[in-house]
């Protein structure tokens, strides 16, 4: 029937095996952190050449988020998608450790720029695929944990082989961890017609394209034209508009006024969310499931004004860490909520990895303007009026959520059969 969905029962050797591709996965992204930074400046580049490096795979990764959500959309072997994602991540992990050299260097971040814009889509569709959209939200949630477990794991790891090994060997252990993320992959089994593209009540029949099914599939200016998907990439902007330059701004005041111990309290604040987001995140994904996507959005939406103004009233660098601990809501909570609202908005459409993919770029908006925006308040009117800037548009963002934003979840449960399973 039109609309309606199944409830689907993956077999636990597929749940876990997706649980440990987060875990590894993660592992992988993690290297392509301040790592990246740190071993470049090893190998005497300065900060300008390194800021160009970074910058080009920021561009990179922008660049791709539409294509590549798309591109997941049409393969319809998902594991495919995220196999040669993750296999152009062991190539950019390889040209970076093999010769630290301008050429090699800046393919690598391309090709983890675009590999990254696949990988992440190509996941989330294997979720859905796995569970069906009424599990989703426990899913996601479940993904996320597993993924902060990683990080955290991944970022000790290399630090210690960064210490006591070489900065060159982060990337050779960044290929390396890629290899049981393969072998993860490998291990999940789904049903490939489960979730196939199917038109909500709303359809109108002949608008959109013909799916291989022979139903009809939304076009791309069908999704663009959805208000619920203008409006929440409108409030993922002002989410990174607020969040993003948030730490760089906070870890930049605690190096100058502190002596010792300032990469510990650095460390600690990078670590304190991840462990938050790995205990919040199942909750996020069981509640957004029972209370819809607005009251989880504006929970965590609201824990970004509030961090930035602490920022800006604390003065001992050592509260820095518990005020940290609302990153992590924040983090777990739009961690979540990203891919779920995708596939409220278009996971019905065929449209889901694209409108993954229109999100991310709407979270690059609005990093590179935290980033721009905040460093040029701070050099002319100091840090603390810079903090007030990004409580500001933390504070848009709640108010988008909560006068704006509609709820999502209505059109699950619409579609969902009366006599289906609880």
């Amino acid at each position: 029937m039109i609309g309606k969905t199944t409830q689907l029962t993956p077999s636990l050797r597929s749940v876990r095996a997706l649980d440990w591709l987060n875990f590894f996965v993660a592992n992988v992204q993690t290297g392509f952190g301040p790592f990246i930074a740190s071993y470049l400046a090893s190998h005497k580049w300065t900060q300008g050449e390194i800021g160009l490096a970074l910058s080009v795979g920021t561009i990179s990764a922008m660049v791709s988020q539409v294509p590549g959500g798309a591109a997941v959309d049409a393969l319809k072997n998902k594991k495919a998608a995220a196999a040669w994602a993750i296999i152009a991540i062991i190539a950019s992990a390889v040209l970076l450790a093999s010769s630290p050299t301008v050429v090699p260097v800046m393919a690598a971040e391309v090709f983890h720029g675009f590999a990254s814009c696949m990988l992440v889509p190509a996941m989330a569709a294997l979720a859905l695929a796995l569970v069906g959209r009424q599990n989703l939200g426990d899913r996601l949630g479940r993904n996320a944990r597993w993924a902060s477990i990683g990080s955290a794991v991944a970022a000790g790891l290399m630090g210690l082989c960064g210490e006591y090994i070489s900065p060159r060997a982060v990337f050779w252990l960044t290929a390396a961890l890629a290899l049981p993320a393969l072998v993860a992959l490998a291990m999940i089994e789904y049903d490939k017609h489960a979730n196939a593209p199917k038109p909500l009540k709303s359809a109108r029949p002949g608008n959109g394209e013909t799916a291989a099914d022979g139903e009809a599939r939304e076009t791309i200016l069908d999704l663009l034209r959805d208000k619920r998907m203008l409006t929440f990439a409108a409030c993922v902007v002002l989410f990174h508009l607020s969040n993003a330059a948030m730490l760089n701004l906070a870890a930049g005041e605690v190096t100058a006024g502190m002596g010792d111990n300032v990469q510990l309290v650095i460390a600690a604040c990078i670590i304190v969310p991840q462990a938050i987001v790995a205990m919040m995140s199942p909750w996020v994904g069981r509640t957004s499931q029972l209370w819809g996507r607005r009251p989880v959005l504006i929970l965590g939406f609201s824990a970004l004004p509030i961090r930035a103004l602490l920022f800006a009233a604390v003065g001992n660098p050592y509260f820095l860490v518990p005020v940290q601990m609302l990153d992590g809501l924040s983090a777990a909570v739009f961690g979540v909520m990203l891919p779920l609202i995708a596939a409220d908005v278009a996971g019905g459409k065929g449209r889901y990895n694209l409108c993954i993919g229109l999100f991310g770029l709407s979270a690059g908006i609005g990093a590179t303007l935290s980033t721009a925006l905040a460093g040029f308040i701070a050099d002319h009117f100091g840090n603390t009026v810079s903090f007030l800037g990004l409580a500001a548009a933390g504070a848009a963002a709640v108010v988008l959520v909560w006068l704006v934003m509609p709820e999502t979840r209505e059109t699950i449960e619409e579609e969902t059969p009366r006599d289906a399973p609880a």
